[in-house]
């Protein structure tokens, strides 16, 4: 009589391995956050209400700026350009017949270049001597890339800012307990 017969399989492996895709699914998710672009974003809405002067202390003065009727708009620009090396396969004749990278006699890699250009503009309407707005732009769009160029713009200004702690959420609204009084 076999008794291991009705056992069922064991589903260790299997359990192992979805925690191993739900690790490596968290560290690829988590390799995406760019804190710099979370922190341009974040001063849309923190900036708002800075004085003029504390502005201009802190970004320096603006690339660009103009009035029109109560309102005025200044203009920040940051660039960057990177260039990333990698190796391309090639075919042809290698190095022993005068030219390319093969070994020894046909095929290689060839080094080649990705320039990247990141670019921010960052303008900021003030009206009554007062951030109301700042809106980010640029040639090629505004991504995550762009937005951590932009924070570039705004990063001094940053520390005279102060952090925001989230506001601790309670189970209940109500009023807050009476004490009754014992007899």
């Amino acid at each position: 009589m076999n008794t291991t017969a009705s056992r069922p399989p064991s589903t260790f492996p299997s359990r192992l391995g979805g925690a191993i895709l739900l690790g490596a699914t968290a560290l690829a998710l988590a390799g995406c956050a760019n804190p710099r672009a979370d922190e341009a974003l974040f001063a849309q809405q923190a900036f708002v209400g800075m004085p003029k002067q504390t502005l201009l202390s802190c970004a320096g003065v603006p690339e660009r700026s103009t009035a029109i009727d109560n309102l005025e708009y200044f203009t920040y620009t940051s660039s960057r350009t990177v260039a990333y090396q990698s190796y391309t396969p090639f075919m042809g004749p290698g190095r022993f017949y005068g030219y390319g990278y093969g070994y020894p006699y046909y095929g290689g890699y060839a080094p080649t270049y990705d320039i990247r250009n990141f670019s921010c503009q960052a303008t900021f309407t003030l009206r009554n001597s007062k951030v109301e707005r700042l809106v980010y732009g640029g040639p090629e769009g505004i991504g995550p890339s762009q937005l951590a160029q932009c924070q570039t713009i705004i990063e001094s200004c940053l520390t005279l800012v102060p952090q925001q702690t989230p506001v601790a959420s309670s189970p209940t609204l109500s009023a807050p307990a009476t004490q009754v009084p014992t007899r």
